[in-house]
């Protein structure tokens, strides 16, 4: 990939999820070179700076914009739906040190303080369900289901175990689930890039699929907000409630159709 350029007066925040929306691995190329082309015209026409927003972590994703031959590489990174990176001039990847700090801190914090509920969320998991409960270092508790329908039955009773008012989040996305705190997620942390850029809401395009792109698909966050149409049902309709478009395609040619249809292109 060669390097990217960041206008000097930014004007417009591309946001898109990644898995679903944009890259789609039954198909070659895995994310339609279209996607690159209008990129490139939104950056010249419209100053517009673009960037993935993702539950991956950043090596992950890193793969990702390769297997999918990006040409170049975003203008920021959003990874594991919290922790935000921009490219440096050498190549590699800064972070936000203030913000990822901040998470972390946040999330360790509160997962010692809800540990006895995160106990019996545990204990449901584990004696009810064939699903997998994951602890590794650096990555709040998960779990792993083995179908979106027993995802959703464990999801439904986590919402009712769960104290009203708690700090303690979640993103779900398919059949998998990582809990942090509600402070950080997608929505949060494109509204921390927006800030960094001295952007407004207003100058804010998301497109998203799942769950745990609810956040970020919000006029409080992006005022042109859009999902695909291999999107799951709530996202669909929470897109439609917002007044968000709804895109006919799939995938990385719904993030074409949605970007023509707000920048109003042929």
């Amino acid at each position: 990939m060669t390097a990217c350029s960041t206008p000097q007066t930014p004007r417009t925040i591309l946001s898109f999820d990644f898995d679903g929306t944009l890259h789609n691995p039954a198909t070659d190329p895995p994310v339609t070179p279209e996607l690159f082309d209008l990129l490139r015209h939104l950056e010249k026409e419209h100053n517009a700076l673009w960037g993935i927003n993702t539950g991956r972590a950043l090596p992950h994703m890193i793969e990702g914009l390769a297997e999918s031959h990006f040409p170049s590489p975003p203008h920021f990174i959003v990874a594991r739906e919290r922790e935000i990176f921009f490219p440096a001039a050498d190549g590699t990847w800064q972070e936000d040190t203030e913000w990822n700090e901040q998470c972390a801190r946040s999330i360790s914090h509160l997962l010692d303080d809800m540990r006895e509920t995160i106990s019996q969320i545990r204990h449901l998991v584990q004696e009810h369900t064939g699903a997998e409960w994951i602890e590794q270092p650096g990555e709040p508790a998960g779990i792993i289901a083995r179908t979106e329908e027993e995802m959703g039955w464990l999801h439904s009773r986590i919402v009712a175990m769960v104290p009203p008012g708690s700090a303690l989040g979640w993103q779900r996305n398919s059949i998998y689930l990582r809990f942090g705190h509600r402070d950080f997620q997608k929505g949060s942390s494109l509204a921390r890039v927006a800030r960094h850029f001295r952007l407004t809401p207003e100058q804010v395009f998301a497109i998203g699929d799942s769950h745990n792109d609810l956040e970020m698909l919000h006029p409080g966050i992006a005022s042109m907000i859009a999902c695909p149409a291999n999107a799951v049902p709530e996202i669909s309709a929470h897109v439609r409630e917002k007044g968000g478009y709804h895109c006919q395609q799939s995938y990385s040619a719904a993030a074409v159709e949605a970007l023509r249809h707000f920048f109003h292109l042929p």
